[in-house]
C-alpha cells in the first residue's frame, strides 16, 4: 500500500502544470466533448500505466535492490529537474480531423509515452511485487491531476498557480530522488 501511495502522490505531483494537462484542456476547448476527452484520456492513460508497470516489474526481476534504488532516484531527480529547469511547447493537434476521443487518445498516449510520469511508476514497480497497484495508482495520479484541467479548460492558468506548483512539486521530487539515489549507496 505504501508504493501504491506514494505512487499516487508522485505521479500527481509530476502531472501538476505537465504538457498532459495542458493538452487535455486546449482538447476540451476545442472539441467541447468532455466525455469523449475524458474517454480517452482514461485509455491512453490506463495502457500507458500498464506499459509501465510491467516494465518495472520486468526490471525488478533482472537487477538487486541497490540498482532498483537507483534508478528510483534517478525517474525523481530527472522528474524534478524536468519540471524546474525547462518546459516544452504542447501540440494542440489542431492539424488532426480525427474525432474527440481519437484525438485524445492517440495524442494523449504519445504525448505521455515515455514521459517522467512513466519512469515514476516503472521505478515504483520494480520496487514492489505489486506492479498492478502501481499501475492503478499511477493512473488515479494522473487522473486526478487531469481531470480538473478538461472542465476548467482556459481557466486552468487561472484558477491554478500553474508555475507555483511545478516548482514546489519539481522540488519535492527531485528531493525525494536524492533520497532514493543516496540511500542505494548506503549514505542516508
Amino acid at each position: 500500500m505504501d508504493a501504491a501511495f506514494s505512487t499516487f502522490l508522485s505521479v500527481f505531483l509530476a502531472e501538476m502544470g505537465d504538457r498532459t494537462q495542458i493538452l487535455a484542456a486546449v482538447l476540451a476547448l476545442r472539441y467541447r466533448n468532455n466525455n469523449a476527452i475524458l474517454a480517452g484520456l482514461a485509455c491512453a492513460t490506463l495502457l500507458n500505466c500498464g506499459i509501465s508497470a510491467a516494465g518495472g516489474s520486468v526490471i525488478d526481476s533482472w537487477i538487486s535492490e541497490r540498482p532498483v534504488k537507483m534508478f528510483a532516484g534517478l525517474a525523481y531527480i530527472f522528474a524534478g529537474a524536468g519540471m524546474l529547469l525547462w518546459r516544452r511547447n504542447v501540440d494542440p493537434l489542431s492539424g488532426w480531423k480525427t474525432p474527440a476521443f481519437l484525438t485524445a487518445f492517440f495524442g494523449l498516449f504519445i504525448l505521455e509515452f515515455g514521459d517522467k510520469s512513466q519512469f515514476i511508476i516503472a521505478a515504483q514497480s520494480a520496487r514492489t511485487p505489486y506492479w498492478g497497484m502501481t499501475a492503478i495508482a499511477g493512473f488515479v495520479g494522473i487522473m486526478a491531476a487531469t481531470m480538473p484541467a478538461v472542465f476548467l479548460r482556459e481557466k486552468l492558468a487561472q484558477v491554478v498557480p500553474l508555475k507555483p506548483i511545478r516548482w514546489v512539486s519539481g522540488t519535492l521530487l527531485l528531493g525525494w530522488g536524492f533520497i532514493l539515489a543516496t540511500q542505494a549507496y548506503g549514505i542516508s
